[in-house]
């Protein structure tokens, strides 16, 4: 029996990550784990929750988000998982499981125009994302106290594929699955 896969769905705020991995969960059909959804979760169980950058909802989000992958990977099931982790995090965390699965990583880019632009557009539209600091964010990137530019990307010897979300000459959702696979992308 082959071990599983771990696809990592990785970038910057804005950059198209949840909907990249929930598109390719459903072309490879198999679940897809969101670190904001895990949060968002919690966020409902959690009465008087309010966002803040020293959030305590976050280490224990990211306890779980790890255990869950841990526990699916143990059971030998392909997971695509998404979360705006920048190195320090995710590599702590991913290289123990490389023992478990094949890695590889999507890292999502867009312009930085653009993340903002979609990050503006979730904080109007989306009220359940109340764990997810967008106003504060949109906030910090108005007032230069934050920057799109910083995210420092995974930095594991694994096979890693560059995806610009904003770009209609992007690999499609095939080459991406394709990828995903451990196959060449067809040109």
């Amino acid at each position: 029996m082959n071990p599983p896969t771990l696809v990592v769905v990785s970038g910057g705020p804005g950059t198209g990550k949840t909907t990249l991995a929930h598109a390719l969960a459903c072309e490879l059909g198999c679940p897809a784990i969101v670190r904001d959804e895990i949060k968002q979760g919690m966020v409902m169980a959690t009465s008087g929750y309010r966002s803040a950058r020293s959030d305590l909802l976050n280490c224990l989000t990211l306890e779980t988000f790890f255990g869950v992958l841990s526990v699916l990977l143990r059971a030998r099931v392909t997971v695509v998982a998404e979360a705006a982790y920048q190195d320090r995090l995710w590599r702590a965390n991913l290289e123990p499981l490389a023992d478990l699965a094949h890695l590889r990583v999507i890292r999502c880019t867009a312009p930085a125009a653009t993340a903002r632009d979609r990050i503006a557009q979730r904080a109007a539209e989306n009220p359940r994302r109340a764990a997810h600091d967008d106003r504060e964010l949109l906030e910090a990137l108005t007032q230069g106290d934050h920057s799109l530019e910083s995210f420092v990307p995974i930095s594991l010897d694994v096979p890693t594929k560059v995806v610009d979300t904003s770009s209609v000459c992007a690999p499609s959702i095939e080459d991406i699955a394709a990828f995903a696979r451990g196959g060449m992308p067809s040109c």
